[in-house]
């Protein structure tokens, strides 16, 4: 019974992740020294990345404000190096309109370039060109003719995308030193550095959390020890 138990308890230490949340300092601005405002949230697992991306800039009025591209350097170099596509699995689209009004936009989610150098991964929204880059929430109706009836940006994707792709060499145990957004659609150069908002660890690198599924097996675990030990009380 004891040995059952220790090894469900082992089973739930091994399966866990690492999940950390950069975010954009205060006063933050692209290089038109327009504002702009982001926060990503990065789990790694066995094998395996989550991306969480969210643009924060409140009533976009120019392109330049547009979040495009995240790049995130890891502790440890992925084994097999990255050159390829991803497409987000949540990221709503959005059309905004000349007069700054929005309708939804039902068409095909386009992928976005994942490549890597070194330890640091690069996921790029203009891989497949300028539209489809990640929006703020509105009004929109401040917003230049970058955005309000552009067709060479619209679609948005309206503030958030949700991406999870495989990396070879990634584990529970490694963490993320660093993250950059970048603005705009006319290539990566306008980049902001993110700080750490969330996360345990030296420089708030990582926090080591179970999954769901481990944290059901780590209360059977618990139970069964406790009646365990009262079976050998009594």
């Amino acid at each position: 019974m004891f040995r059952t138990v220790l090894a469900v308890l082992t089973f739930s230490v091994l399966a866990s992740a690492s999940t950390i949340t950069y975010t954009t300092p205060t006063g933050s601005v692209n290089g038109n020294l327009q504002p702009v405002s982001a926060t990503t949230t990065i789990t790694t697992g066995s094998g395996t990345i989550g991306v969480t991306l969210t643009d924060l800039t409140a009533s976009t009025l120019d392109a330049g404000q547009l979040l495009s591209d995240l790049f995130f350097t890891l502790s440890t170099a992925p084994t097999t190096v990255l050159n390829g596509t991803t497409t987000p699995t949540s990221a709503p689209l959005i059309d905004i309109a000349a007069n700054g009004s929005v309708t939804t936009n039902t068409g095909a989610i386009a992928s976005w370039g994942l490549t890597s150098s070194g330890a640091t991964i690069h996921l790029d929204s203009l891989a497949g060109g300028a539209t489809q880059t990640i929006i703020g929430p509105g009004p929109y109706t401040a917003s230049n003719g970058s955005i309000d009836g552009n067709p060479g940006h619209n679609p948005f994707i309206n503030q958030t995308a949700t991406f999870s792709f495989a990396v070879s060499g990634v584990t529970a145990n490694t963490t993320v030193t660093a993250a950059s957004f970048s603005w705009g659609t006319a290539g990566s150069t306008d980049t902001v550095t993110g700080v750490c908002t969330a996360g345990v660890g030296p420089s708030c690198n990582s926090s080591t959390v179970p999954e769901p599924i481990t944290s059901g097996l780590v209360g059977t675990g618990l139970m069964a020890l406790f009646f365990l030990r009262r079976r050998v009380r009594g």
